[in-house]
């Protein structure tokens, strides 16, 4: 026997009640996004690395650890995906979807970042991702919070808290870095390692350190809120205007910078304490020069991504997983000849009543064991199939969830029996 393979560290197979989580939340996301109107892209998994060099930024932690970047077989630099924002961006541009259109767009699959596994943060992650091109007012900034909002309310869960900043202009981000730079070169021998990297390189991700022998430091620092252009002061007004009309909470939170470059004026997260420090569940933000940036003329853009396996882990933990789907109709076949009769039972009864959930048992088995299975799946009937039903053309149809005798159904009759039953 040959040695055993595992899978990749970080990069985890999804089964049972992970898988469970895991379609219950991307059906419920196609539903809401169905709900306001948005359409579906599909979109590579592996892209020129420049694309991300070029959006994200060549001095983010993303670009300079945790990308899988390769060359292929021609020499090009090549790069498993590790966000979805910028190649949706890129098939935009490419295909001419973005200039004098308005497009809302969703997606969901598969990122990568090398980085070191924990509790909802792996080196193959799942990410449900929301674009919008061609709307610059603050409506759409509020109807992604609102309908994400929404998405939580009809999963069910609870304890996420929304937090909010504006970045204010590309403009006023410039300046204020440069009030930003000036106060920790003032504090230079309080920043860690790690911000004293990023001083010159990429400031206002010192903000997100989260170094607690920083966060007085970070607290006492100049905020961009307070430098923001008038424009962007009163499309972040806007926003909460909004949020506050349909009695969504949140904080104003001066230090989500958010980690990559691209991002100006409304900025989101909604967050939990249950994760313990992946406490973010979904993040997104207005990026308006990132289509320029990707090669497309100047176009207005706002969206957000959810990480799957942390909303996934919510579900479980706070016990919201919907009921597995059970079978309403389970077909028992006994007998040598009576397999192929039964599959051919089992076909009519999908084709004529596609509404219910029919299980053929397969594998055989006798009447004892097939009976336990049957009771086992949660099925209303149990459609039962011997050698002398199939003689008679008929079938017996013994209710399992309540006390009733079984009756004969001809075949004929079967599918208007059970729509009866059912209604």
């Amino acid at each position: 026997m040959g040695q055993q393979i595992s899978a990749i560290r970080g990069m985890n197979d999804i089964y049972g009640e992970d898988a469970e989580a895991f379609n219950a939340l991307i059906q419920a996301a196609e539903r809401v996004m169905q709900q306001y109107g948005y359409k579906s892209i599909r979109l590579p998994i592996v892209e020129k690395t420049e694309l991300f060099s070029r959006s994200i930024g060549e001095v983010t932690d993303i670009v300079e650890k945790e990308m899988y970047t390769f060359a292929d077989r021609n020499d090009d630099s090549l790069t498993l995906r590790p966000e979805g924002t910028a190649g949706c961006v890129r098939a935009v541009v490419q295909n001419g979807l973005a200039h004098n259109q308005i497009q809302k767009l969703y997606y969901s699959g598969p990122m990568f970042r090398y980085e070191r596994p924990q509790k909802g943060r792996y080196r193959q992650f799942h990410q449900f991702g929301v674009e919008v091109f061609g709307l610059a007012s603050a409506d759409i900034d509020a109807e992604l919070i609102i309908l994400t909002a929404r998405l939580w309310e009809q999963l069910g869960l609870e304890n996420l808290e929304l937090q909010i900043n504006s970045l204010g202009s590309q403009q006023a981000r410039l300046e204020y870095r440069d009030i930003l730079v000036e106060y920790f070169n003032q504090n230079q021998s309080q920043l860690d390692e790690d911000s004293q990297r990023r001083l010159n390189t990429n400031p206002l991700r010192i903000l997100d350190s989260k170094n607690p022998d920083m966060r007085e430091l970070i607290e006492a620092a100049p905020k961009l809120i307070d430098h923001l252009d008038d424009e962007s002061a009163e499309h972040f007004e806007q926003v909460k205007q909004h949020l506050d009309d349909l009695g969504i909470e949140y904080l104003v939170n001066p230090s989500l910078v958010r980690g990559l470059d691209y991002y100006n004026r409304t900025v989101f997260e909604w967050v939990t304490t249950e994760l313990g420090a992946q406490g973010t569940v979904c993040a997104g933000g207005r990026y308006d020069g990132l289509v320029e940036q990707i090669g497309g003329k100047s176009t207005p853009a706002v969206g957000f991504a959810m990480g799957i396996e942390r909303l996934m882990a919510l579900l479980i933990d706070q016990d919201k997983l919907p009921s597995a789907e059970q079978p309403d109709l389970y077909v028992v076949a006994v007998g040598e000849k009576v397999t192929r009769p039964a599959m051919i039972v089992a076909e009519m009864l999908r084709d004529g009543l596609p509404q219910l959930n029919v299980q053929m048992n397969c594998g055989g088995g006798s009447f004892k064991s097939q009976f336990k299975k049957a009771d086992k799946s949660g099925a209303s009937f149990a459609v039962v199939l011997g050698d002398q039903e199939v003689s008679d053309k008929v079938v017996a149809l013994k209710p399992l969830r309540v006390d009733s005798e079984q009756k004969l159904i001809a075949w004929s009759e079967l599918v208007e029996t059970l729509k009866s039953e059912f209604n």
